[in-house]
């Protein structure tokens, strides 16, 4: 019988956090341990790096995601595997697991079989407790906001336009619209609040995408909470908490040190979800990782639709990070569940339906190469349900586009399983640069942003919004924030804000329901169709399966 994954992890010889750190040449002063298998990395020491030379970027994205799974977090464990395996130096970047996941659906963050980050237990299970500062800074500026109205009200804050939301990591739909101060003047004034969670909050975005401490402050002050009645803005600065909310984060900011199952380096840092934020781990981590190894892998949430977009539009232009290469990865089965199979039919052959799905990967693989400027390889994350027929099928139907299609095998095989993977993905590197471009250009009008993304990434007609909603774009506009980027909140699962349409819907008109504004980590949010930034838990939570047994060992956790 196949070991699971937790089993896989815990069987596994995982070396000291200081020897992998010594692999990277990191002083062992320099690291600030959480136990032997996990420390992060000082800023201080980051500070001493910022004249080297920068490693290539490796970005790791995939198709639509589907109940099927894809592995992009595997394939990117199994990629940074398999570069160290053929003699180059490499490192990943990933991100860190939200327990809302973790406890709900979608499951962990640690890649899969034997391509996993470890102490996996650990890294999917709070970790060194980054989360939980971000939940604290967050939930500080909104005690603090509620605080000011109730002792007089200074700032003149409307409590009808207060736009801070507390946060908890946790699937919770019961806490998405509530009402707050309730019980008497001594409790404040009573009001209707709402809770999102972790991943979704701003401060996770400015954690992310700050480059050190300064900047980290300079942007906490930024954050518009709210606005009086002639609808200025108020900002956390104004409530004079940034400085506090700074101390919580502080730590934090550190990059986490692990490893994988095959004691190759890793950081593994920040964690915004994809669908509803930028969905890319710390620019400070990926940073540093490139000073400290030649090849750096990274990933970007859900599909290339979402996560690599925001990756190239968000991240790349706010840093300068420029990626050398992509890997975009998929599944036979993915690509069949595209095709309109049934999820309980995915294990059997099925060409006409692969043939049909393949379209999912065609659009994908059209954006990464026509609208981001990326070279990319294919990479196929193999089954033993896959049969030789649909092999050849997707690598005929895949042979006009020009792209390398390669068979990994990494979750079953590690490293190893991922070589042809790793070699051409340095091949395509080898032979000079991209032609890296964003979708749209930062003077264009934040509505006009929205709809480049819409039309040439979805696939879309047009956008379109409500009155209200376009007066809140155009007062955004009006108001300085015009060259912001667009982080587009929308479903993961379809090209379209409807989840059910499948492969590469087109045509389709896509709806703006709300605007946010992140000025902080400096976006505008475009909330579409039904997404929700506080996800529920499903009939059956995986919470249910994850116990702790006599031994004092987790079971049940993938």
């Amino acid at each position: 019988m196949a070991l699971s994954d937790i089993e896989i992890a815990q069987a596994a010889k995982i070396e000291r956090v200081v020897k992998i750190a010594q692999k990277l040449g990191i002083p062992e002063e320099h690291l600030v341990p959480y136990g032997h298998t996990k420390a992060k990395v000082s800023l201080e020491y980051i500070d001493t790096l910022k004249n080297k030379k920068n490693g290539k970027l490796i970005l790791v994205t995939a198709i639509s995601p589907t109940p099927a799974g894809e592995g992009k977090t595997t394939t990117t464990v199994g990629l940074g595997d398999a570069l160290n395996k053929i003699g180059k130096k490499a490192m990943i970047c990933l991100r860190e697991p939200s327990l809302g996941p973790v406890f709900g659906m979608k499951g962990g963050a640690a890649g899969g079989g034997y391509a996993q980050v470890v102490p996996m237990e650990d890294i999917n299970l709070h970790f060194t407790g980054d989360f939980n500062a971000i939940a604290l800074a967050n939930n500080l500026l909104a005690a603090a906001l509620d605080n000011h109205i109730h002792h007089g009200n200074e700032l003149g804050i409307d409590v009808r336009r207060i736009t801070w939301k507390r946060v908890m990591d946790m699937n919770d739909r019961a806490l998405r619209d509530i009402t707050v101060s309730l019980g008497g003047p001594g409790n404040g004034y009573p009001r209707q609040d709402g809770f999102d969670i972790v991943v979704a909050s701003e401060v996770m975005a400015i954690f992310c995408l700050c480059t050190s401490i300064k900047d980290l402050k300079t942007r906490l002050g930024n954050i518009v909470v709210g606005y009086t009645r002639e609808q200025k803005p108020v900002c956390a600065k104004d409530l004079k908490v940034h400085g506090a909310m700074t101390v919580l984060l502080k730590d934090a900011l550190a990059p986490n040190l692990v490893q994988t199952l095959e004691n190759n380096a890793a950081f593994v840092h920040g964690g915004p979800f994809a669908n509803i934020a930028h969905g890319c781990n710390t620019v400070i981590a990926t940073q540093t990782a490139l000073k400290l190894a030649d090849y750096v892998v990274t990933e970007a949430g859900f599909g290339a639709d979402l996560g690599a977009e925001k990756f190239v539009d968000i991240k790349c232009r706010k840093s300068g990070l420029k990626p050398d290469a992509c890997v975009i990865v998929a599944t036979i089965r993915a690509l069949k569940f595209h095709g309109g199979v049934d999820v309980k039919e995915l294990n059997k052959e099925n060409l006409a339906a692969l043939e049909k799905g393949v379209a999912n990967l065609e659009r994908h693989v059209k954006n990464v190469r026509e609208n981001y400027g990326l070279k990319c390889v294919v990479s196929i994350n193999h089954f033993t349900f896959d049969t030789d027929a649909e092999v050849e099928l997707l690598k005929k139907k895949m042979a006009p586009h020009g792209v390398p299609v390669i068979l990994a095998r990494h979750w079953a095989d590690g490293g190893a399983g991922a070589t042809e993977v790793a070699k051409k993905v340095v091949e395509m590197i080898d032979q000079g640069e991209n032609q890296f471009k964003f979708v749209y250009d930062e003077k264009l009008p934040l509505w006009d942003k929205m709809k480049a993304i819409a039309t040439k990434i979805y696939g879309a007609a047009d956008i379109s919004a409500d009155n209200k909603v376009r007066n809140q774009i155009k007062k955004l506009q009006e108001d300085g924030y015009g060259e912001y980027p667009v982080c587009v909140a929308k479903t993961q699962y379809s090209f379209s804000t409807d989840a059910g349409l499948r492969g590469a819907p087109s045509g389709h008109m896509v709806n703006i329901r709300e605007v946010r504004l992140s000025a902080g980590a400096e976006f505008v949010v475009m909330v579409c169709g039904d997404i929700m930034t506080m996800p529920g838990l499903p009939k059956i939570a995986s919470a249910e399966k994850i116990d702790l047994d006599d031994a004092g060992k987790v079971v049940g956790l993938f």
